[in-house]
């Protein structure tokens, strides 16, 4: 198989021995420019993506479940419960955690959705364009967004991409400006 990176290898990709390089130091350079390759692979950062925005998704969801005040639970419905503080401590608890649960599971599904979704278009985006800029970002931001709106109609699809597009723009932007700090960089 042909890597990124493989071409001027001696036999079975490695060095050859007479260039004065220990075999196991060329066996360690060769996997770390296979790790290189699997990381820089678009479906590796769309898992990636995909996973990191789930477990942000989760604590999120947790986060904000553990924000929202009392709500009333079918007040003023026949046979309804009132309020949750009507309740035993040990129900109100049980209820809470309930659906602290459901709200950590549909923030993380959503999260890693849309990571996976803005990660793996901005991937084949700057595969296709063969260029690592702001366009790539804007461009993804758009589709995402676009993508994600698309059962509420055209116009849901141009506001989405719009608005996704906007942002991405602008962390895009704000991730790419020069950074003057010198005590920020470890390596001095």
């Amino acid at each position: 198989m042909a890597f990124p990176g493989m071409g001027g290898m001696g036999m079975g990709g490695y060095p050859s021995a007479g260039a004065g390089v220990d075999p196991q130091q060329a066996q360690e350079q060769q996997m770390i420019k296979y790790m290189q390759a699997a990381m820089e692979a678009c479906p590796t950062k769309t898992v990636m993506a995909g996973t990191m925005g789930f477990g942000l998704g989760g604590l999120f969801g947790v986060f904000m479940s553990s924000m929202r005040y009392d709500t009333p639970m079918s007040a003023g419905m026949p046979g309804g419960v009132g309020t949750i503080s009507d309740l035993p401590v040990r129900e109100q608890l049980k209820r809470g955690f309930k659906d602290m649960g459901r709200s950590a599971w549909g923030s993380a599904k959503n999260f890693g959705y849309i990571g996976a979704v803005f990660s793996g278009t901005e991937c084949a985006i700057e595969g296709l364009r063969a260029k690592n800029d702001l366009a790539n970002g804007v461009a993804a931001g758009c589709l995402t967004g676009g993508w994600l709106a698309k059962g509420g109609g055209p116009q849901a699809v141009a506001v989405g991409c719009a608005g996704f597009a906007a942002f991405s723009a602008a962390i895009d932007a704000y991730m790419r400006m020069p950074q003057d700090d010198k005590a920020a960089d470890p390596i001095i």
